[in-house]
């Protein structure tokens, strides 16, 4: 495996703990990566090695850093087509069909947008030291809509930075069965992992799960159905499939929280 070295001089006012500065130093590494660098013996203080990320520099302190390129994960890229609605040197934004598993997991070790963005992308710089790509966020399997793809670690950090200051804004289509008892409303009800099944999730009472907050709007109203809009303003597994069916509200075709039989 091939690698690259670089060196810093500390100059007056940057005097701070090793990590730190080379966090400052390398902004296209995250603070995980080059942390786990000094702890492997790869960085060294005036020629010396140091390996405690707390180490506090001095101006006039040479740091040396030797970073491994990347290297390719065992999950083997495969071409399966991706509709491509943006693309750039950073990242890009796939529209994920139904049916499609994000991240590789028991059952579905192949297929997956994981799988079919590596066989897509050859500009893959790598994140977290691995020549993989950067997934943001996630779709259920049976949920289609738009996923965002980090091609390199500065914008991976950058991306999960918008996603966790709540920057972005995430806009649902659902058919759901019922009508709404209004025709907006925000639902505040707690989520947490199904006792009973462990692989599901449940709306739980206060202080039991973590806060779950979805806002909703009538977009058309069926005989049987509605056509609704949500805006999720926290990031729940299964955050719109649980409050929606906490309304007696579910979204039609979902046979882990709602009808078991379609009534289309």
């Amino acid at each position: 495996m091939s690698s690259q070295e670089k060196t810093f001089t500390v100059q007056a006012g940057q005097e701070t703990r090793l990590d730190k500065f080379l966090v400052q130093s390398l902004p296209e590494h995250s603070r995980t990566r080059l942390q786990a660098l000094i702890h492997e013996g790869a960085v060294s203080v005036d020629s010396q090695p140091v390996t405690k990320t707390g180490f506090v520099l001095e101006a006039g302190k040479r740091v040396s850093i030797i970073v491994p390129d990347p290297e390719p994960v065992e999950l083997q890229a495969e071409d399966i087509h991706l509709d491509v609605v943006y693309e750039n040197a950073d990242l890009v934004i796939i529209n994920k069909p139904a049916g499609m598993v994000v991240h590789p997991a028991p059952g579905h070790s192949s297929g997956t947008l994981v799988h079919a963005a590596l066989g897509s992308f050859g500009d893959l710089q790598g994140i977290g030291g691995e020549i993989r790509p950067g997934i943001v966020h996630r779709l259920d399997k049976d949920t289609s809509g738009l996923i965002i793809i980090a091609k390199n670690d500065q914008s991976h950090r950058w991306l999960q930075d918008q996603f966790r200051l709540r920057k972005v804004e995430k806009v649902y289509i659902a058919l759901v069965d019922g009508k709404p008892p209004t025709p907006y409303g925000r639902i505040e009800a707690a989520i947490a992992r199904d006792p009973a099944h462990r692989k599901q999730m449940a709306v739980v009472s206060e202080g039991r799960g973590r806060p779950a907050v979805t806002e909703y709007k009538t977009l058309t109203q069926f005989p049987e159905h509605t056509l609704i809009e949500a805006h999720p303003f926290t990031g729940r597994t299964h955050q719109i499939r649980l409050h929606m069916a906490f309304l007696n509200c579910p979204i039609v075709g979902d046979l882990v929280y709602g009808h078991k039989k379609l009534s289309l």
